[in-house]
């Protein structure tokens, strides 16, 4: 035991994190699988923890093994991965698992294991913009041989992931325009994307209430809208996850009803899932909430601190992207459920239950400790960490 905690490199506070995420999972999911237990499993209330238990243990060990990997590797890793990644997207398009009016899970023959592609995709895009941008500082500017090899890849893989997760693609483009922003492309090209996006975006809503049939979710994001907006006061039940979110919030206060003596689980919808921050300030109160958006941030600290440090690119690049993601996800979570935003479906990443969705958030945050494993390695040894471009990490976008 003492042999593989002395294998644990990187930054230790991210490891931390993890551990403290990990552990309010646990509690969170157990007190908010109650219903759902009795529903499915007759009564058994320790499957579902039992299950996620196996499954955050499943995601340490992938972390473990891929901050082992030396993160140049992924440059590589990137480039088959995206291709292989399209395909896989298409075939969820078209013959993926059907959830809520949308194609968005793959099922493993054999193994009976579904995955969302979108979460295949997501991770290998941004470790491919970061490989891309990396290669292309020296030419960065030029709209041809710099912003198109970057922008490409990106309209693609989010307009396969648009009809039926919206929120994903919106998050994985917001991702790839901070890291283009850090990438030093052009502003000019990132504000004509930043206007073409919000064309986009009015135009799939103005089709959507037009042909409701052209996309089969564009009801369901309307609908959410015009929720938020308040724009449906007389129908009691338009914003019921959200009034029930707001209960919970309200009935917990600033310390929290205590572990397990959550309410609102038994009428929230997914309390597990989408809401499980609510479930979480109900029980442990406002300072419990607060605690684990401190801990989000902190997270991102340290991501931002790993970038400065880095001398190469492509780490800086790979580190800031996934990173990012990662805490503007859960961010966009916990606005839900505080009703700052409309609801998007997004997990809250570590917290939330699911299976493969923790798996590839694990193997990202491992991406991340790759990074600060090189840095804490060459620090030790007192030597230059390999710069994998002529221009130095981060200069500034412009």
């Amino acid at each position: 035991m003492l042999r593989f905690l002395k294998n644990i490199k990187g930054d230790k506070v991210i490891w931390v994190i993890v551990l403290f995420l990990c552990i309010f999972s646990l509690l969170a999911v157990y007190s908010s699988t109650g219903t759902l237990a009795y529903r499915k499993q007759g009564g058994n209330t320790e499957y579902y923890v039992i299950k996620h238990f196996v499954i955050l243990f499943l995601g340490f060990i992938l972390m473990y093994f891929t901050h082992r990997v030396k993160y140049t590797y992924f440059s590589q890793i990137s480039q088959v991965g995206l291709i292989l990644s399209l395909p896989l997207l298409v075939m969820t398009f078209i013959s993926g698992t059907s959830l809520n009016e949308a194609n968005r899970w793959l099922t493993v023959p054999i193994i009976n294991l579904t995955f969302q592609s979108s979460d295949v995709a997501k991770l290998f895009l941004i470790m491919y913009l970061a490989h891309v941008l990396s290669k292309k500082q020296e030419e960065i500017k030029n709209f041809r041989s710099g912003f198109l090899p970057v922008i490409v890849p990106v309209i693609v893989v989010c307009a396969l992931i648009l009809p039926a997760n919206f929120s994903t693609a919106a998050i994985l483009f917001v991702t790839c325009l901070v890291l283009m922003f850090i990438g030093r492309i052009n502003l000019k090209y990132i504000f004509s994307l930043i206007g073409l996006g919000l064309v986009a975006i009015v135009l799939i809503f103005t089709l959507g209430k037009a042909v409701p049939d052209l996309f089969p979710r564009g009801e369901t994001w309307i609908n959410r809208v015009d929720h938020f907006m308040e724009k449906d006061k007389a129908d009691p039940d338009a914003n019921y996850q959200v009034e029930q979110a707001k209960i919970a919030i309200v009935s917990g206060g600033i310390l929290g009803k205590s572990p397990g003596k959550s309410t609102q689980r038994n009428f929230l919808p997914h309390p597990y899932s989408d809401f499980i921050f609510a479930i979480i300030i109900e029980e442990y109160g406002i300072i419990g909430g607060g605690f684990v958006v401190l801990l989000y941030c902190i997270l991102f600290f340290r991501v931002v601190k790993i970038t400065t440090k880095c001398q190469g690119n492509f780490g800086a690049f790979l580190a800031i992207g996934t990173g990012f993601s990662l805490v503007f996800q859960a961010m966009i979570n916990m606005a839900v459920a505080v009703h700052l935003f409309p609801v998007t479906g997004q997990p809250l990443p570590l917290i939330s239950m699911g299976g493969t969705s923790i798996w590839f958030t694990s193997i990202a945050i491992g991406i991340i400790l790759s990074v600060s494993r090189k840095i804490e390695i060459e620090t030790k040894d007192g030597t230059e960490i390999e710069v994998l471009t002529k221009q130095p990490a981060l200069q500034g976008a412009n």
